[in-house]
């Protein structure tokens, strides 16, 4: 594509003709990155303000070439770029974008719709009532679940938590909350849910963090003996949140006995699959997930585990009347719709007015790989780090630190926590693959997980040999 000088420019923005050749000069990237991705350090080797010193300090008065522009993106962009795509992006979790997605996330840019109406969308509001169906199907929940789109987790966590507020304290809708209302989770849980708590005014000294057993789950006698303690003490227990594969360790929480407990008490009761959610749709783990459908409120994450560009967090509640009635609001003139039963206003259910086309993305990798190409690839990365634990138990040098439920491999050197921080980032120095660290029972552990859509068996093979030979040489 040749460059178009300023000056030459009919317009500000882009003729049909420009576009053409830009974005074709764009996807030919991208499809170079996603076949060669692998080329790529999964960490770059940059230091902080590298990027913002190399960048003019004020934005162009004068309009500049996409030429210009795509090739600063090449020069400047991407090697500060830690490329999550990458088959061996091995920490934190996974948020690969499959081909299908990014396609998906490409046209809904083009279309640019906002989704706030039925009459704002169709389209856009009824894909992501079929969509959400669709995934709700392969999960295992039953059709009285209510689907609605949120950007990530922590967004939704936080609208579970206006719904038990409004069906323990409904006044608090008009009055304000009342200083006594009490959550409850897991020390394991993540951090949203207290930063949900905290945006809802509950306040972190409301919100115990229940003590985890030996497997760093949440242990539901402690739950129980918590909530009488602020039952005796006068206080409104009013939100139990359980997650179905933590952070650290992947750890799945007591959920059959977590929503006993939590119908006993009449407490909304919220289950955190964010990452592990997707993983009951294969048969074989469907198991590892009771109660789901005792839940009133789910989440999960299909831009984790389930190759959808991020973002994209599904929500499901089968109380859809009490989330309504927590956000709802008289509208406006101006969004005033003619009312018709099978028309959702999907801004009834939630903080956003504005919303992304993000079900398109969905749909697109849901029809691309179908239920079974889904399944398959997620019960390799099961096997493959169920694999890798055993390899990384045979070495007397390592120990594995929690049951391999899903495809989370925590593992350490024995002894210290120095030197597994060393190796850690001796490991994640050499470009090749790309580990994260937690703490579990007081000590540093590495994390490996599995979840990108392209990775394959040998990506993991040679991670663990990047693990030996860093090892041996420290």
């Amino acid at each position: 594509m040749s460059p178009t000088p300023d000056r030459e420019r009919s317009s500000p923005n882009m003729s049909p003709a420009e576009f053409r050749a830009a974005a074709h000069a764009a996807v030919d990237w991208i499809a170079d990155y996603l076949e060669n991705v692998r080329e790529y350090p999964v960490l770059p080797s940059v230091t902080p303000g590298d990027l913002v010193d190399a960048l003019p300090n004020a934005a162009p008065e004068q309009g500049e070439s996409m030429d210009r522009i795509l090739e600063d993106f090449r020069n400047l962009i991407v090697p500060g770029i830690t490329h999550w795509n990458h088959p061996r992006f091995f920490g934190y979790f996974s948020v690969s974008a499959s081909g299908p997605g990014i396609i998906g996330e490409m046209l809904s840019a083009a279309l640019n719709v906002n989704a706030m109406l039925w009459k704002s969308s169709p389209a856009a509001t009824e894909l992501e009532q079929v969509t959400l169906g669709w995934l709700r199907d392969w999960v295992g929940l039953p059709p009285s679940f209510f689907g609605v789109i949120h950007d990530t987790a922590s967004t939704a966590v936080m609208h579970a938590i206006v719904a038990a507020r409004e069906q323990a304290c409904p006044e608090a809708r008009t009055e304000g909350r009342k200083p006594d209302l009490v959550l409850y989770t897991s020390e394991h849980a993540h951090s949203s849910v207290e930063k949900g708590a905290l945006a809802v005014g509950i306040g972190q000294a409301n919100v115990r963090l229940i003590p985890s057993d030996a497997d760093f789950a949440m242990r539901a006698d402690l739950l129980e003996a918590a909530i009488r303690a602020d039952l005796d003490a006068g206080r409104q227990p009013f939100c139990v949140v359980a997650t179905a594969g933590t952070t650290s360790a992947t750890s799945i929480d007591p959920l059959e006995a977590a929503a006993d407990i939590a119908e006993k008490y009449g407490l909304w009761y919220h289950i955190d699959g964010a990452y592990g959610g997707v993983a009951a749709i294969v048969p074989e783990l469907r198991p590892l997930f009771p109660a789901l459908a005792r839940a009133d409120s789910v989440l999960l994450n299909p831009h984790k585990w389930m190759f959808t560009p991020i973002d994209l967090c599904a929500f499901y509640t089968r109380k859809p009347d009490i989330l309504h009635r927590a956000f709802s609001m008289k509208k406006a003139a101006y969004l005033e719709t003619p009312g018709h039963e099978r028309a959702m206003n999907y801004s009834d259910y939630g903080v956003p007015l504005g919303r992304r086309f993000r079900s398109l993305k969905l749909w697109f990798v849901m029809r691309h790989f179908g239920r079974e190409g889904v399944i398959s690839i997620i019960r390799d990365h099961v096997r493959w780090a169920k694999e890798l634990a055993q390899q990384i138990a045979a070495d007397d040098r390592f120990e594995v630190t929690a049951p391999v439920k899903l495809s989370l491999v925590c593992f350490r050197l024995k002894g210290a926590d120095e030197p597994n921080r060393r190796l850690m980032d001796a490991v994640n120095e050499t470009g090749k693959i790309f580990l994260s660290g937690t703490v579990l029972g007081g000590q540093f552990v590495i994390r490996l997980v599995l979840g990108n859509v392209a990775t394959r068996k040998d990506d993991v093979d040679l991670a663990w040999q990047i693990i030996r030979d860093c090892a041996a040489k420290l």
